[in-house]
């Protein structure tokens, strides 16, 4: 690879990198967003109830979902760096470290969502009726965390080293995998069958990811390389720097999504309904943009490491330009297919109007909302996390929370929606404005 060994690149050549790792990226993204789809129309064909049951548990469970995520992709900074330094055996030994951190804390956070799963559903303030569905939805769901972590781990270090194409292979094969379970998992149990489809498809995939990145990655497999998976400090320390800025981020950022959650719970079932599918209809718009992201991650980290300033910058602005030209294409998309992709996911009309009128407010935050992303995944590469993650939470607690507070009383939903394409459109203008601020500094090495 011409990052790793010095070579010139010229614009064109940097242009084909880019797209060679955000294609892979972008389709594993939309795969995703495929098994969410097929999830959501079929568990809305079970009625409003049934979708506002896992709608008012999704955002806890990003929450902790997403905890050993974050700590997993400081690691998998570290590897990029060392990677794009050529220092193989020491990315071999930073993987082993984030396997032993990311499991740990993996079956930590499962044994603290079981011991919550019956109550929680109640505190969100959902009904009686939703609240008993909610809560055995997060029970599958809590069991299965330590699995999906070592999923989330193993596909986050494959992109580290550069390997985008596996990562999308496994999100093919889990979305087929769900679309089959769900095909014979909820007609016999509904809302629960839903969830069990979701986690057996997740531990076949898991197996599937986590066996090619030991025994066939050729940066990072550990089958012929022996070495310790006792935590050690150097490397944990590093890792932390920048995925507990990330973690803390994402804590306060999905307390944040609880809290819109409340927000919107008094609104009723059709609400909760019509907020659960339009997230995942948007999820058309954003998912590409986390692909373009992890492309940018990626690039930028091996740059660092390969210390290619002047390759950092041009992927920056690369990367950044092809997000907010997808994301802004499938804004408009999503703009005018409002009322089919709502008929695709619900018979319910009521859900339906409330779920268009949001789509298409949101449509118009989709440029910015792309800076912000990928943006965030330039200085991600760069080990930079702190400030980016104090930005991202500083727009949705100051700007989000509070307009939401005030315009769901007055509009509902809408209003929800409305405060929400406000402050991803502020965000996005001030992650632009740092980016063009920030000055790039020298990767020194491994440093104890």
């Amino acid at each position: 690879m011409k990052v790793r060994d010095g070579a010139v690149m010229t614009r064109r050549e940097k242009l084909s990198l880019v797209l060679w790792l955000s294609l892979p990226a972008i389709l594993g993204q939309l795969s995703t967003i495929v098994m969410q789809y097929i999830d959501t129309m079929m568990v809305g064909q079970l009625g409003a109830n049934a979708t506002a049951s896992i709608g008012l548990v999704s955002t806890t469970c990003w929450l902790f979902g997403g905890l050993s995520a974050s700590i997993g992709a400081g690691f998998g900074v570290l590897v990029a760096h060392h990677i794009g330094a050529k220092e193989n055996a020491e990315a071999r030994n930073v993987l082993r470290q984030a396997i032993t951190v990311c499991l740990s804390l993996g079956l930590l956070i499962s044994a603290f969502c079981v011991s919550i799963h019956s109550w929680w559903p109640v505190r969100l303030g959902g009904s009686p009726e939703v609240a008993a569905l909610s809560s055995k939805y997060f029970l599958v769901w809590s069991l299965t965390v330590p699995v999906m972590q070592l999923l989330f781990l193993s596909n986050g270090m494959l992109r580290s080293s550069g390997n985008m194409k596996v990562p999308m292979a496994m999100g093919v094969l889990m979305c087929a995998l769900d679309v089959v379970f769900n095909l014979l998992l909820i007609p016999i149990w509904g809302v629960v069958g839903a969830a069990l489809a979701t986690s057996i498809a997740g531990v076949i995939t898991t197996v599937c990811s986590f066996s090619y990145l030991i025994t066939r990655s050729a940066e990072l497999r550990l089958i012929g390389h022996p070495g310790r998976f006792r935590p050690q400090w150097s490397v944990i320390r590093r890792s932390f720097h920048i995925g507990l800025p990330m973690a803390v981020e994402h804590i306060v950022f999905c307390a944040a999504q609880i809290v819109s959650t409340i927000i919107v719970a008094p609104l009723g079932a059709v609400a909760i309904a019509a907020n659960t599918i339009g997230i995942v209809v948007e999820s058309l718009c954003y998912m590409p943009g986390y692909g373009i992201g992890d492309a940018a991650t990626t690039l930028i980290g091996q740059s660092y490491g390969a210390r290619r300033s002047d390759l950092i910058r041009s992927f920056s602005v690369l990367t950044v330009g092809l997000g907010m030209g997808v994301m802004s294409l499938l804004g408009v998309v999503m703009y005018f297919a409002a009322p089919v992709l709502m008929a695709m996911m619900t018979p319910d009309v009521a859900v339906q109007a409330e779920g268009i009128t949001a789509l298409r407010i949101e449509a118009f935050a989709e440029p910015m909302y792309a800076a912000s992303i990928v943006v965030y995944g330039v200085f991600m590469g760069l080990g930079d996390t702190l400030v980016p993650c104090i930005m991202n939470l500083g727009s949705i607690w100051l700007v989000r929370i509070p307009l939401a507070a005030v315009l769901a009383g007055t509009m509902g939903l809408r209003g929800v929606w409305l405060a929400m394409c406000i402050e991803l459109t502020v965000r996005g203008l001030i992650f632009l404005v740092r980016l063009k601020m920030k000055k790039i500094k020298v990767y020194e090495g491994n440093k104890e």
